[in-house]
Order: structure tokens, then C-alpha cells, then sequence
């Protein structure tokens, strides 16, 4: 894998951010947009229901923590999508680039936007709400960076299906994250759902870490349990993803469908 290259597709996707206000609009004001509808939301309901208590602070923190997930996993498939919209992919691939140092660009962009994405929502969160994100002390690193990897793993395996299917499953890129926002546990405790489903939901790294945030939000102890399971999940789970994406880009590479992929 070599710097050099993986830095100068970095340098190509941040070039169309200079002059483009939908894509800043990306970045920064759909999450505020989203912090300050679900934040007067979360404040309403705490008005009425007073015997809840930590209200605003679970769902204040779920909902950027989430946010966190929602752009790692976009920094991934909007900058795959970049490339097939500009039917730039073939001369990429052309290039002496290799797949991995693709998927290295593509992670880095991600890590740009959770950052832009993390900075907006924590200020506009104190400056609005009088929530400070850091109250989850230093167990928001490893919360954070455990979402930052389950966005990369729905980003890496919805960047292989639309490369295998091409057009029809664009969609995907927005609606893929959504399906795994109910077994995520993200504003309710996994305990809620029906018992076949928790099973399920178990195995989704994005429940540990939600679960674990209520727990230290509401002083119930250390979440080490929960960030075990999903590192471990985690790590298994990006792996087997990555694999898949080498996999889907050898067939598509031998059945010469690359070229053909978005038309």
C-alpha cells in the first residue's frame, strides 16, 4: 500500500468540497438540522414526563453518537459513489491504485466527516441544550470508536453491493444503515425488544455500545462488557467485509461488469 496514492484520491475528494454547497451541506447542517429537531423533541417529552429521569441526557447522547455511526458509514459509500457518478472508476483502477489502498482513501474520508460531524454537533449541543458530550468522560472514546467501526463495516458491505449490483441498488448508500437502526438500541434498552430479537440485536456491535452509554449516563457501572463484545464483533465483522468487497471487486473485475457498474 503506498501513502502517496492513497493520499492523492483523499486530496481529490476533498477538492469537491471547496465549491460545493451540498456536499458542506453534508457535513454540517443535516446534523444540526437533526440535533435541533430531535433536541426540542427531547425537550417536550422531558417536560412532560419528569419522572424519567437522564431524558435529555440519553437521547442527546444516542443521537450524535449515532450521527458519529450514520457519517462513518457515508464517508465510505457517498466517496465509492463519487467515483461511479463520475464514471471515474475504470481510470482509477486503470491507475497502479489497489483495491485496499482504495478502501484506505474511502476510510479516511470517513474519518474527516465523523470528525466535521462530531465538532458541529457537540458545540451546537452545549450552545442549545446545555449538554456537554464529554459528561460520558473518557468512555466516549471508546464508544466513538467502536461506531466509527460498525459505519465502516455497513459502509464497506453497502460499497460491495452496489458495486456487484450497480445502479438499481444506489439506494443502499442512504437506506442500508436505517435497517440496522432498530436492533441498534439506539433511544430504547435492548431489554425492550422481543425476546428472538434481542438475540439478534446481541450481535450488533452498535447495541453494546448504546447499551454501555446508558449505563454510565445513568451510573449503572462499567460498560467494559458491553465495548468487549463489540470490539470483538466488531473486528470479526470488518474483517469479513473487507474480504467480501476484495471478493466482489475480483468478479467484478473478471466478468468485465467494473466498467458497466452505475450505467
Amino acid at each position: 500500500m503506498k501513502f502517496h496514492r492513497v493520499s492523492a484520491l483523499v486530496a481529490r475528494h476533498l477538492y469537491l468540497y471547496r465549491r460545493s454547497l451540498p456536499r458542506i451541506m453534508e457535513i454540517f447542517y443535516w446534523p444540526f438540522l437533526d440535533l435541533v429537531i430531535w433536541g426540542f423533541i427531547t425537550l417536550y417529552l422531558a417536560k412532560y414526563q419528569p419522572q424519567v429521569p437522564g431524558f435529555v441526557t440519553f437521547f442527546l447522547g444516542a443521537l450524535i453518537l449515532w450521527d458519529m455511526l450514520f457519517r462513518s458509514q457515508q464517508g465510505i459509500t457517498i466517496s465509492f459513489l463519487e467515483e461511479l457518478w463520475a464514471r471515474n472508476l475504470m481510470n482509477l483502477f486503470a491507475s497502479p491504485l489497489t483495491p485496499g489502498e482504495f478502501l484506505a482513501a474511502t476510510i479516511a474520508m470517513s474519518i474527516f466527516k465523523v470528525t466535521c460531524v462530531s465538532v458541529v454537533m457537540g458545540i451546537c449541543a452545549w450552545l442549545f441544550y446545555g449538554y456537554n458530550v464529554l459528561v460520558m468522560g473518557l468512555w466516549l472514546l471508546p464508544f466513538v470508536f467502536n461506531l466509527v467501526i460498525t459505519g465502516w463495516v455497513i459502509g464497506v458491505l453497502t460499497t460491495s453491493l452496489i458495486m456487484r449490483f450497480g445502479q438499481e441498488a444506489e439506494i443502499l448508500a442512504w437506506s442500508m444503515v436505517f435497517l440496522f437502526q432498530p436492533i441498534s438500541c439506539v433511544f430504547y434498552p435492548l431489554d425492550v425488544l422481543p425476546a428472538w430479537l434481542q438475540g439478534i440485536a446481541w450481535m450488533n456491535p452498535a447495541a453494546h455500545v448504546f447499551e454501555g452509554m446508558r449505563g454510565v449516563l445513568s451510573g449503572g457501572g462499567s460498560p467494559v462488557v458491553h465495548l468487549a463484545w463489540a470490539g470483538g464483533l466488531n473486528g470479526a465483522l470488518l474483517i469479513a467485509m473487507i474480504a467480501l468487497f476484495y471478493k466482489t471487486f475480483a468478479y467484478c473485475k473478471r466478468e468485465g461488469s467494473l466498467v458497466r457498474v452505475g450505467e
